[in-house]
Formats: C-alpha cells, structure tokens, sequence
C-alpha cells in the first residue's frame, strides 16, 4: 500500500466511523422523551388512578413523553406554580382553573379527568343526618373550591343553608380526614379511599355526592397556555397516552393490577384500595374522552357565575380552540 492509499484508507475509516456515531447520537436524540412536569393536588390520590397507570405501564414512554409529578396542597397552589412557569400541568378541581382564567392568567383547561364527582360526607358517629349538622363545623377544600359547592348541593336540598353551619379549609382529603379523626370537626367531605377508611373506623355516612350531582365535572388538566401552544405534539401524546390509561382501568382484566398500583402509590389498605377500585368503576368516575366543550363546562359557569365568583357566565370564555381536540 502506498502512502497515498493509506491515508485515503485512514479518511475513508474516520468518515465511517462518524457516520456512525453521527447515527447514534441522531438515534438518542430520536429516542429522548419530553419531560412534562406535572403539579398534582396532593399525591397518590384515587383521582389521579389513569396518570399512575400511564406511568407504571409505560403508556407515557411509548408516545415519548416523560412525566413528573410534583404534589401541591391544593389546586390552586399547584395552578399558581403552573401559571408561574414552574409547571407544565396541573390536576385538581375543575373550579380554580375558571377562576384562574377570569383573572387573567394564562392557563387553559385541557381536558376533564373526573365526570362524576366520587365525594362523600362523613361525620362524627353521633350524627346521623343532615339535620343533625346544624350549628356545627364542617370542613370542605376552600371558601372558592369546587367541594364547597358540592357541599351545598347536597345540605341545600336537605334543608341546610349557608348560615346554618360552619365552614374550616384543608386542600387535600388526608388533611380533611385527619381534621374529622382528631376530633377538630364535626364533618368532612372526603375522596376515596378515605371514605371507605372513615366507614371502616365509625364515622356517619350522611350523604353521597353522586346522589346529587350529575351535571357537574369534577377535575381536570390544567396547563400553562404559552408553554402548551408552544409544545401541541407533545400535549396531544400526552392526552393519548392518559385516556389508555382510563381505558385500561375500566378493564374488568386489569382490576387486581390497578389495585396494587394505587396500594403502591398511596399506601392506601389492600381492602380500601378495592372498595375505591368498584366504587370509582360503578359510577363510570373518569372521563374516557375528556373533551372540552361549552356544553360540559355549561352548569359549573353558571353556577359559579349566579353566585358572583365569576364575571362571566359564557363557558366559551373560559376555553382556548387550540387546545380542543388534541386527543382524538
């Protein structure tokens, strides 16, 4: 071999090898999931059963999204971090997004996760009935959370009003709880799998909020506006990846293995978990589709509206066309 030769030889090696190299480095670029950070009302809620799901079957890696979860003490904690810039996403109640968007802020609603709200209200085991509540204190999410309207919605048609009872605030249902077992209130209105822990431990069952509200959502996705138009894709592979994950629960196939990821999840009792799993399945809690639109937003924003919390009463105010029909 001549000088020549080998040097064409040693460019012809260096020219392969990058375009080796080239290739893997194009394949991990390829290959690296977006992060989406996600700030939850708590964590390992029942409420949020599909993301934990999604998470744990890889539903989220297969469409290249990665997902974090933080927990905030409250939906309007987690939404004022999103609208800050600090998160992507937030999950809670449906009612602080709303309020959020009549002030200004530059968040959109994305999707409902919840269609039938899964609360229940439970009180010391000396009360028995609604009108036993009279004149005692009764803890709820916020003044301006969607628990203290459907607290009203079951004490209004029972012959409570507002005067006839005390409200106190906690944004997670372990703190409601934790108020009603210490003995600091008379009643709490609580989610699954605490509910089924308060019937197990004594306490009254005096209403069930499934009893009494049809027409309104009950959580939902929440995003920064600027950071959701600025990634749709990845947004749209996110919402495609969730709604596997309500498909999968609702599979009667897949019940044992749900159950064990909301035990590992939240700690919760293997029974808990159960009752939680049926109970939330029998009344078809999570929204399969999730699609917004003004007729599903409709009752929430009147009802909010009537009671001057918000300015508006049109729910076409309150969503962003850009963000509708990612998911299909």
């Amino acid at each position: 071999m001549t000088m020549s030769q080998g040097i064409r030889s040693m460019v012809r090696g260096a020219l392969v090898l990058s375009a080796v190299f080239g290739a893997v480095s194009f394949g991990q670029h390829q290959a690296r999931a977006e992060t989406i950070t996600i700030i939850t009302t708590g964590s390992g809620n029942s409420t949020d059963w599909p993301m934990m799901i999604a998470k744990e079957k890889g539903f989220f890696k297969e469409v290249g999204v990665d997902v974090q979860s933080i927990g905030a003490q409250s939906t309007a904690a987690a939404l004022q971090q999103v609208a800050a810039g600090s998160g992507d996403m937030a999950s809670g109640g449906i009612t602080d997004p709303l309020y959020a968007i009549d002030k200004g802020a530059k968040i959109g609603i994305l999707r409902i996760m919840m269609q039938v709200p899964p609360y229940t209200l439970w009180a010391k085991p000396a009360i028995k009935s609604f009108a036993d509540l009279r004149k005692k204190t009764i803890i709820v999410g916020g003044a301006k959370d969607i628990t203290r309207i459907y607290l009203e919605r079951m004490l209004n048609p029972n012959g409570l009003k507002k005067d006839d009872y005390d409200l106190v605030f906690a944004g997670t249902t372990p703190a409601r709880y934790a108020a009603l077992s210490s003995g600091g209130v008379d009643a709490a209105i609580l989610l699954p799998p605490f509910s089924f822990k308060a019937e197990g431990e004594g306490y009254s069952l005096i209403g069930r909020l499934s009893d009494y509200v049809k027409d309104l959502p009950f959580t939902g996705f929440a995003v920064n506006l600027n950071w959701a138009l600025a990634h749709k894709p990845t947004v749209a592979a996110f919402l495609k990846a969730y709604r596997r994950g309500v498909e999968w629960f609702y599979d009667d196939a897949n019940r044992a293995e749900a159950i064990q990821i909301l035990i590992a999840q939240s700690r919760t009792a293997p029974a808990d978990a159960e009752k939680t799993y049926d109970y939330l399945k029998a009344i078809k809690g999570f929204a399969v589709s999730g699609e917004m639109s003004p007729e599903t937003l409709a009752t929430i924003v009147k009802t909010m509206a009537d009671a001057g919390e918000i300015a508006n009463g049109d729910p076409k105010i309150y969503l962003n066309s850009e963000l509708t029909g990612l998911d299909k």
